[in-house]
Order: structure tokens, then sequence, then C-alpha cells
């Protein structure tokens, strides 16, 4: 009676441990019962805030495209009247497509050295804003005409470790990325991997840091403000207790103990076996 009442004390405890788990694994758990007008009040994707250390593409163009050449960096009007971009790998002064992208880096006070104009301080604005300096300072100082001014984010990226399949770094071209986003392209979560205490680090215009804990399996990670990702993050997805025991190593030295005496346990059960065959 006893064995069968342990038996299913067993079997119950290993389908609640089962159910558990089962419930740990899936994403946003009933996230379809968010009502519409809560989800309707998620605000757009906030533009891109630049930082220090930003890599930024800068494109100024106009009518007169010979006009606003000097702005570009990396171009010039040939003795033709031509635009003409420079190629810093070829001596014969040859120009070649590949030579056509030079970027802009944010320094660490924030600026950027701009051709002409001089050092902008570009540091904690978005896009738009940039764009309207840059617009203000060329015109209509040195061009008539109010230029179109075009900026890409050449280093939005983030960086996914720990208990994910593919860690590493994932870059977005359209300088979009949410959460999900970044984990699905780094192969998704190990089945190991905790999705109730994914850490995000973030550092901001600033300078400062802040670390948020997300919570995969609720259904309210859609309406987190971190949801979606800035240039930059990191996400560290942690291991359960399963994968991080299984990732203990024990020292060397200690492990090399445990198998000499392993092995001189064996010798004396051995030698104990034939002294005690010898008395029989």
């Amino acid at each position: 009676m006893n064995n069968i009442f342990k038996t299913v004390a067993c079997a119950v405890t290993l389908f609640f441990i089962s159910c558990t788990a089962q419930k740990n694994v899936p994403y946003m758990v009933e996230a379809e019962t968010i009502p519409t007008e809560v989800l309707a009040q998620i605000p757009a994707v906030a533009e891109p805030i630049v930082m220090p250390g930003d890599l930024l593409n800068i494109e100024v163009s106009a009518t007169n495209m010979k006009a606003v050449a000097p702005f570009n960096k990396g171009r010039y009007v040939d003795m033709n009247g031509e635009v003409k971009e420079y190629n810093q790998n070829n001596q014969t002064g040859k120009v070649s497509p590949e030579s056509s992208t030079q970027y802009y880096l944010v320094s660490k006070d924030g600026d950027i050295d701009f051709p002409i104009l001089g050092k902008l301080h570009v540091a904690g604005m978005n896009k738009a804003a940039i764009e309207t300096l840059i617009q203000s300072e060329l015109c209509p100082k040195y061009l008539k005409e109010t230029p179109s001014v075009d900026i890409r984010f050449m280093n939005f990226r983030v960086t996914v470790f720990g208990a994910v399949k593919t860690p590493g770094t994932v870059i977005a071209e359209n300088e979009r990325m949410n959460i999900f986003e970044a984990l699905a392209r780094s192969g998704d979560l190990d089945i190991k991997g905790r999705r109730d205490n994914v850490k995000l680090i973030r550092t901001n215009a600033d300078g400062s840091r802040q670390i948020a804990v997300l919570n995969l399996n609720d259904k309210n990670i859609l309406l987190s403000p971190y949801y979606n990702l800035q240039q930059n993050d990191m996400i560290y997805v942690e291991p359960n207790k399963s994968m991080a025991q299984n990732a203990w190593q024990i020292n060397p030295a200690v492990g090399a103990a445990i198998t000499i005496i392993g092995g001189l346990s064996s010798i004396a059960s051995l030698i104990i076996g034939i002294v005690s065959l010898s008395r029989m």
C-alpha cells in the first residue's frame, strides 16, 4: 500500500513540475486578451537618439548638386564641373563607387566634424533635429535653396548573449528592432533559458546606464517601454538552474584527487574481495 502511495505521489509531483515547465516556455501568455483600445494607445516607435560613438551617414542634396558637393564628405567638383568622389585607396586619383561612403563618428563630446561648417553638437538629438540644424546652417549663408538632408545610423545594433542558440551582434538595417526580433535573429532562446528574467542593459545619451528585467512570458511585455530597442542595447538571457548546474565545472586539482581516490577505492575493494575468497 505504501509503495502504491509513493508511486502516485511521484506521478502527481512530476505532473505539476511538467505543467510549470510548460507554462514558463511560451511567450506573451494570453496576449490576445489585451483590449484593442489599450494596444491602440501604445506610442509610435520613437526616433533613435544620437549618442557619442554613433556612426552616421549624412547626405546633403539639392537641385544644384555642384553647390552642395563641398558639404558631402568625400565629394568634390572637378575641373570639368562634374561632381566626383575621393578615392583614398587609389593614388591615381580615379574614383570608384566603393569610395563613395564616408561616415561621421560622433565624438565623446557629442560632436561631428562637418565639412566647412566645422563642429556640430548632435548628441541627444534625433535625426529630424539634426537635419533641421544642418539646413539652417547651410541656407541662406552658403546655399540659395534649403537642401535636403538624409541621415542614417550605420551602427544600429544590439548584442544578445547568454542562453540563446546563436549569441552575437544583431544589426537593424531599418533602424528599428524590438526584443523579439533580436531574439529571433539570435536563433531564439535555448529551451533552458529563463524567459521570466531577461535583462536589458541600456546606455543613455548622457552616458548613464540602466538595467531592466523583462518577463517574456507576460503579455504586458507588449506595453513595456523596453519592448522597442535602442542602438547598442545588450540583452542577457539567464540560464535556468538545470543549465547552470550542467555548466558547473570542478577544479582540475579536485577532479584529479577524486579520480585517484576512486582508483584507490577500487583497488581496495578488489583486495578485500580476493581476501574474502581465500578464506572461504
